[in-house]
């Protein structure tokens, strides 16, 4: 059986002292040095054990004060689903109420952004054709849980009252409602998620550390004739969050 790597061991250390109270939340740890010290191994591990546990939302990291014992947070439910959709307001904002917190969110909006190569080629269209990207922090409770960044056609809303996703008389209503309001018909939404490390922005962002474990959510919605009306980048910071995905049964 192979051998541990030192830093899991590490961080099963760092876990146990935590849980029989030799730490509590709010209370600093020591530094790196003094704990590579007392385990015989280098700061390098002690580095990587502590990053495991930011990553599960055990530690947390304040720049230029240490590492901390994480306050207890509740792990929000989040759960991907048709049945979102919801006949007027947002589904995120349902979402997060069916969990007895107050959804909300901060977005700004670009129009006739030149679509970059991966864009251009989920919604079908050429690279450098304009697009209105939009870019939201999702909050529950005041507190960031969640990023996204959703690109939609020019060509197909110019000139509507939708044109700006957040602006006019349909604003924050959600992509298939909005889309309904200009005659377009949403049949499905394919979605591809993916685990990686947060980067530097998002970590800020969202409060996490640089590197925390998040998941990448790529997800398109098309219309009943085919065509891509909407992809987006959803980012969703693991050790806050688990995603849940409800998948409909056909009779």
């Amino acid at each position: 059986m192979p051998e541990q790597p030192p830093y899991l061991r590490i961080a099963e250390e760092l876990r146990r002292r935590i849980a029989e109270h030799e730490w509590t939340p709010g209370d600093r740890l020591p530094s790196r040095a003094q704990i590579a010290q007392g385990y015989g191994v280098g700061e390098n591990v002690v580095r990587r054990a502590q990053e495991l546990l930011i990553s599960q939302g055990v530690l947390e990291g304040r720049a230029g004060s240490g590492t901390y014992v994480s306050e207890p947070r509740e792990r929000l439910r989040m759960v991907r689903s048709a049945a979102r959709e919801q006949p007027d307001g947002s589904p995120f904002r349902a979402d997060i109420r069916a969990l007895g917190k107050r959804g909300g969110w901060e977005s700004r909006t670009d129009a006739k952004v030149p679509a970059p190569a991966e864009i251009a080629k989920r919604l079908g269209i050429s690279e450098g054709d304009l697009c209105v990207r939009t870019t939201y922090e999702f909050l529950a409770d005041g507190r960031p849980v969640q990023l996204s960044t959703s690109w939609e056609p020019y060509d197909l809303t110019a000139g509507t009252l939708i044109v700006l996703p957040e602006g006019g008389p349909h604003a924050g209503v959600g992509v298939v409602n909005r889309m309904a309001a200009i005659g377009v018909t949403i049949s499905h939404a394919v979605e591809q998620p993916e685990p990686r490390r947060a980067t530097a922005e998002e970590a800020s962002l969202l409060g996490v550390q640089k590197g925390a474990l998040v998941t990448h959510i790529r997800r398109t919605y098309y219309s009943d004739d085919g065509r891509p009306v909407e992809t987006a980048d959803i980012v969703v910071p693991a050790a806050l969050c688990e995603i849940v995905y409800e998948v409909p049964i056909s009779r």
